[in-house]
């Protein structure tokens, strides 16, 4: 269900002072940029043909780069949505030293930024700021008025010359526009004006350089896919190797185990039912083993059906069977839930939180010697506060020194995610605790509300 966030007046005066923070410095830092950038760039030009111009070409590209970067964290810093920058090794990546020496004069991105840095910024940002310092002063000039006007000269508070001018034009002029108290209270008037317009003004000018920044400092969308498109093909990868690994170790585990003890039942019956009419004692005995046979087998399997989602999962969600599991679990297990009321996960994404904190947790009872365990579940938010991602933290109080090894449980748990677009963190430090933190990132939309 989408939901629409209105920026209140309030919210305005919030980001005043970043915006303003971000606007002061501007003419300062477009002329040294300009300077800098024009000084290399043209000096540069005019050398080429002794070679040295090359490398101050190269230098003013890549000072355009630093300046681009202070911009866009400039414009972080006013609380503006982030711009991704582009990848700057993509252009000669594995080549040699010169190669990548040069790879600025073949990057569009290098040559945008110096076109943002020697042109474009400097004349919307000496804009920016002239209109910035002349809507504060004014603001600040008028607000401040009835502090100031009593160390003013008497004469010195005028309509602008509006009385003289009415004088020598031969108008009347009442006394009331004479007044220095009307004079006074429209300045006071037009500062406020001025002072509660202000924010409107910090953020419309920002914006316009967050806008021309986002047009002209971000990564290409033709970039942003083809990396999108690597990530997915790696994740799939991922997922298909997962799931080829869950399903040799499950199939391993049968023939190792109930598949053994099915065959030795089989092979138990069998001889009891050749001497059950000829020593009925010992075909009573293998009987009773058949039976001991039997509930190990039962037993086992019912440990293997762990590995697929149990019915409490379906019927009652995450936190019910998390809390089911906790009690199977051989140590004190427990479990909180920090997810809001009424907050509904995908079932696939319940599904592989459940396993990821059941692998997790037979890794604890396996190797950590810990006495107690600990499962969360959280959401962590993106930059806009939406829920991006379901966090499911597993701690224990081990020995700690835990590491992802191929073919062991953490390692499982890196390539289950992996293939989901998320990723583990794991903190074992020599003595405990272990900490691993499972991100798994929820599609767009995810809850509703019961």
């Amino acid at each position: 269900m989408e939901t629409t966030t209105r920026r209140g007046y309030g919210r305005y005066w919030a980001g005043l002072l970043p915006e303003l923070g971000f606007l002061l410095p501007l003419l300062p830092i477009t002329v040294v940029g300009v300077s800098l950038l024009m000084t290399l760039f043209w000096t540069g030009v005019g050398m080429i043909p002794i070679v040295v111009g090359v490398f101050l070409v190269l230098a003013a590209l890549f000072v355009a780069r630093g300046f681009g970067i202070l911009e866009l964290w400039r414009l972080r810093g006013a609380l503006f949505p982030a711009i991704t920058p582009p990848r700057w090794d993509r252009t000669a990546r594995g080549g040699s030293a010169l190669a990548k020496l040069i790879a600025p004069v073949v990057d569009g991105h290098y040559w945008l930024y110096l076109l943002h840095g020697s042109i474009v910024n400097p004349v919307v940002g000496i804009v920016s700021w002239s209109i910035t310092i002349t809507w504060l002063s004014v603001a600040l000039a008028g607000v401040l008025f009835p502090v100031y006007a009593v160390f003013l000269p008497d004469g010195a508070v005028g309509l602008w010359g509006l009385v003289e001018l009415l004088d020598d034009r031969g108008v009347e002029v009442p006394e009331l526009l004479e007044s220095p108290v009307l004079h006074g209270a429209i300045v006071f008037v037009l500062g406020l004006v001025f002072l509660l317009t202000l924010p409107f003004v910090t953020h419309g000018l920002t914006w316009i350089h967050h806008g021309i920044a986002r047009g002209m400092l971000s990564a290409f969308r033709s970039e942003e896919l083809r990396v999108q498109m690597a990530d997915l093909s790696a994740s799939r990868s991922a997922a298909v190797a997962a799931e080829g690994t869950a399903l040799r170790r499950l199939e391993r585990d049968i023939h190792d185990g109930p598949q053994q003890r099915l065959v030795r039942l089989q092979m138990d019956l069998a001889s009891a039912e050749r001497q059950l009419e000829r020593d009925p004692d010992a075909a009573r005995e293998l009987i009773a083993q058949a039976r001991s046979q039997s509930k190990e087998a039962l037993e086992e399997l019912r440990a293997l059906s762990r590995g697929f989602a149990p019915p409490i999962l379906l019927d009652r969600g995450l936190v019910a069977a998390l809390e089911s599991l906790a009690v199977r679990a051989p140590l004190p297990t427990h479990v909180e839930s920090l997810l809001p009321a009424g907050f509904v996960l995908p079932p696939e994404l319940e599904r592989n939180a459940y396993f990821i904190a059941a692998e997790a947790l037979t890794n604890v009872a396996k190797h950590a010697a810990a006495e107690n365990a600990w499962v969360r579940l959280e959401l962590r938010p993106d930059e806009a506060g939406q829920p991006r991602w379901l966090d499911v933290v597993v701690t224990d109080d081990g020995v700690g020194g835990a590491s992802a090894k191929e073919g062991h449980g953490l390692a499982g748990i890196e390539e289950r995610l992996r293939g989901l677009g998320g990723a583990v963190e794991l903190v074992s430090p020599a003595g405990g605790p272990t900490h691993v933190v499972a991100h798994l990132p929820l599609p767009v939309g995810p809850a509703v509300a019961r």
